[in-house]
């Protein structure tokens, strides 16, 4: 049986003639009026959308993915006011490229544009290891989705997301379920459970992500109050995304690794729209979970896990890190790092509570079928006033083998 896996290919367009490069700004322009518009109107279906950017001078490409998009900013992410900086989105329909290995740039790109016959051509620098991708789009083995062109300062950059078809990977029978738990103090924290035990914990410090993106606000916040020139502030914000999207693949690379170091894996995720959709942690911790790469991080690990014949599974994420691992029995947290099971039977006392939440999220996949039993009985809050991240302690063999103690993790 086949799936389909989903790749962005990036290329750079090469420096536009001062008249190509003017339409080009004339579109990104149009779009990024349209769009507000569109927002600021309250329009939340397709039709009442279409009302708002008819008159403007975009392609029809254009428009079809701002009737797709504003109301996806509303429903699924629950946004409530506008970034400053939106790429132009077009959907597939308007994607036009040529190849010719007799031109310095091979691969030329056609610029969709408002009016017969005003489109226009424009060389690409691809990405060499793309290229194959790239080809294949010409010869039609893998089909296009939504593109998006953005301004970079000096630079464009188009982005085309592909879809491609692989032999989509079977749990087998007796699977290592492998859990992810996604925080910001540990930003991604792996457990694979063996014979109903956590086994070889992984976890991924978060720290430089969290220290990246503070900076970055103070920094932003503090040049646009300076009044500083627009590609200042645009070459700041570059260089902390770029920062950022780097620990994303780095993380989700090695994310797949560790899963791969074990027997028939079976990767097990926190479905993160579940918790966008029922979950209110107030206005502070909601605009961090959306601002946040979180939906980025999962989409990178399951993209790499297809790539790597790995089988990946989605799970209900509530109270993963109010339950025990060992016995169901709802525990406390007693801070960020660590949780306690307040079962008197259990053989769990403190736990680094990152890892027993992984442990949660991989017991929680079932091959078999079976459901698993959970329930709320107390606010998953820690008690020290730290948010609700992942945790920062130890972790020790303790006397009992399964146990994880914190005093050995940080």
């Amino acid at each position: 049986m086949t799936t389909t896996a989903t790749k962005t290919l990036e290329a750079t367009l090469a420096p536009p003639t001062t008249g190509k490069e003017q339409r080009l700004e004339r579109t990104v322009a149009t779009y990024c009026r349209a769009l507000s518009d569109a927002f600021e109107s309250g329009a939340d279906t397709q039709n009442a959308v279409n009302d708002v950017v008819t008159p403007y001078t975009l392609t029809s490409y254009a428009k079809d993915a701002l009737k797709n998009y504003v109301p996806q900013l509303r429903d699924t992410y629950n946004a409530s006011e506008l970034d400053d900086d939106h790429p132009v989105r077009f959907t597939n329909r308007g994607f036009r490229i040529d190849h010719s290995d007799e031109r310095e740039h091979e691969f030329c790109w056609r610029v969709p544009q408002a009016g017969r016959g005003n489109a226009f051509w424009i060389p690409l620098r691809i990405n060499p290891e793309q290229e194959s991708l790239w080809l294949d789009l010409l010869d039609e083995s893998m089909t296009v989705g939504e593109f998006r062109l953005q301004q970079h300062r000096t630079s464009w950059v188009l982005h085309v997301t592909v879809e491609y078809e692989v032999t989509e990977p079977e749990t087998p029978d007796n699977p290592t379920r492998i859990g992810f738990d996604i925080g910001e103090s540990k930003l991604l924290t792996g457990c694979a459970y063996q014979n109903n035990t956590p086994t070889q914990p992984y976890i991924y410090d978060g720290g430089r992500a969290r220290a990246l993106r503070k900076e970055m606000h103070t920094t932003l916040k503090r040049l646009q109050e300076r009044n500083a020139e627009q590609w200042r502030v645009d070459e700041r914000f570059d260089h902390y995304q770029n920062a950022l999207t780097d620990i994303v693949e780095k993380a989700s690379r090695e994310a797949v690794e560790y899963a791969e170091s074990f027997e028939d894996p079976v990767i097990v995720l926190e479905d993160l729209s579940y918790i966008r959709e029922n979950l209110d942690y107030g206005k502070y911790m909601n605009r961090r979970l959306h601002s946040w790469a979180f939906a980025r991080l999962t989409d990178r690990i399951e993209d790499k896990a297809l790539e790597a014949g790995i089988p990946v599974e989605f799970v209900n994420p509530r109270y993963t890190s109010q339950t025990c691992h060992a016995c169901g029995h709802i525990g406390s947290r007693g801070s960020q790092s660590e949780f306690k099971c307040t079962n008197v039977e259990c053989w769990v006392s403190e736990y680094q509570a990152d890892i027993n939440a992984a442990a949660n999220i991989a017991n929680r996949f079932d091959p078999w079928g079976e459901s698993v039993p959970w329930k709320l009985e107390r606010d998953d809050s820690p008690r020290d006033g730290s948010t609700l991240d992942s945790a920062t302690a130890h972790r020790e063999s303790s006397a009992r083998p399964a146990q994880t103690t914190l005093t050995e993790w940080g």
